[in-house]
């Protein structure tokens, strides 16, 4: 899913369409703001409109139906590490079991963190299952978040194009995680080295983004992300003075905002 702006919905529409190389047929549409002409110059809007790819819309379809465990006996092993403050935990599902795994039911809410952790586990675990890639579930925390190392030999599938599967992925673990935990939790799922390559492409691109703000003087639209990555790039453009940064839009389709700074 992105979001594109041009001067009318038309011309968003055929920038995103190229940009996505899909036929109009492929992408669900959705028009956010029909922009206005203005008057002589003054007052015009851009508009903006938002793609979905019909085919992610499928696969996010598909992690949200995923059945959760039903009187499943999963093998925890918790590994000693040097440092006091990670963790690691492995957690694997007999195979034999995944068959007969009923709906998602959330009966099991108000868990304590270590219950709560444990039954994403193993949702992750028949999630990956199901979509074709199973993979091993390491746990660790680190800096107040929660990481779900996912290793597989099917990396690409569990990543996306662009990181949208795990995106997709990482928001519904972190809904349910929300309605199953006594406490807030802040979850974040990686794929091999995938979340450390992405922080650095999150710093070229708000380096871009400022540069092209200061060039153009307009703002600039993202496509949405997930809230520590918006955070990864309020962050890095918080040290450039002539750009301000917001967040607009609703979960898991909110986006981030970056214009130049407003002066009196």
């Amino acid at each position: 899913m992105a979001i594109y702006v041009g001067a009318t919905v038309q011309e968003a529409i055929q920038i995103g369409l190229k940009d996505l190389n899909l036929a109009k047929e492929q992408v669900i549409i959705e028009i956010l703001d029909e922009g206005k002409k203005g008057f002589l110059g003054m007052g015009r809007k851009n508009a903006q409109v938002k793609l979905t790819s019909k085919e992610a819309s499928v696969v996010v379809e598909e992690v949200a139906s995923v059945p959760e465990e039903k009187e499943v006996l999963a093998k925890v092993v918790v590994e000693e590490t040097e440092s006091v403050e990670a963790t690691t935990e492995e957690v694997a599902l007999p195979q034999e079991n995944t068959d007969s795994l009923e709906e998602v039911t959330l009966e099991n809410e108000g868990l304590d963190d270590e219950e709560a952790l444990k039954k994403v586990a193993l949702y992750l675990t028949q999630v990956t299952q199901k979509l074709g890639a199973p993979a091993l579930v390491k746990m660790k925390r680190e800096d107040g978040l929660i990481v779900f190392q996912l290793e597989t030999k099917k990396q690409g599938i569990l990543i996306g194009k662009h990181g949208k599967t795990l995106n997709a992925l990482q928001y519904l673990v972190q809904v349910y995680v929300h309605r199953i935990a006594t406490n807030k939790l802040s979850v974040v799922l990686n794929v091999g080295d995938y979340r450390e390559k992405r922080q650095a492409i999150l710093q070229r691109l708000a380096d871009k983004t400022a540069e092209k703000v200061k060039r153009t003087g307009r703002p600039v639209f993202l496509e949405p992300m997930p809230a520590f990555e918006r955070k990864q790039i309020h962050a890095a453009l918080s040290k450039v003075s002539y750009v301000q940064t917001h967040s607009e839009g609703d979960e898991p389709f909110r986006y981030l905002v970056v214009e130049p700074v407003k002066t009196l």
